[in-house]
């Protein structure tokens, strides 16, 4: 069982399904780069930009994919945690969780109160919510949204964990110190 470091909870991955992705976009870096270093021979400027240009197109591509890999989803005492490398941070309370299904889907364009964070134009989990929680675009816009799709490596943990956490969140002894007298 993977926990996060920085204080308890369980971590789920979802990067894996990205590494094919992630080589074939620096390998394709690589050799642009070295096309255009042959193309651009004539052109002493351009033919020493040229390799620089490609090596940080090689280490955004590895950027991106590192982020998706420090950043895992993460089910704690607050909810779950769903995130997108740095462009996602969605928090849905256990409470809000009516049901947790794990099915493949190929990730379209969704309607309003709907939510895709897909790995490889995929998602594997499905949450549907009893009520909205809140989410906030790239550029600030805040959403409101009651189904949460998503992708996690092991999909099928994923449900699991979840019906368990959500029921043992349901069922805390309450803490009424008894009937009013």
């Amino acid at each position: 069982m993977r926990t996060n470091w920085a204080g308890g909870g369980r971590v789920f991955g979802y990067a894996r399904a990205r590494r094919a992705l992630v080589a074939g976009s620096a390998l394709a870096c690589v050799l642009e780069t070295l096309t255009m270093s042959v193309l651009l021979r004539d052109s002493p400027v351009l033919h020493q930009v040229v390799p620089v240009l490609g090596l940080f197109a090689v280490a955004s591509v590895a950027a991106l994919h590192a982020a998706a890999v420090a950043r895992p989803h993460l089910l704690d005492d607050q909810g779950l945690r769903l995130r997108r490398a740095a462009r996602a941070d969605v928090i849905v309370p256990l409470g809000h969780i009516a049901s947790a299904e794990g099915e493949l889907q190929v990730a379209r364009r969704r309607s309003d109160g709907e939510l895709d964070l897909p790995v490889g134009f995929r998602t594997s989990v499905t949450l549907q919510l009893t009520e909205p929680v809140a989410h906030f675009t790239l550029l600030g816009r805040r959403r409101e949204v009651d189904t949460v799709h998503f992708h996690a490596d092991d999909a099928a943990l994923v449900v699991e964990t979840l019906a368990d956490a959500v029921r043992r969140a349901r069922t805390v002894p309450s803490t009424s110190p008894g009937p009013p007298g």
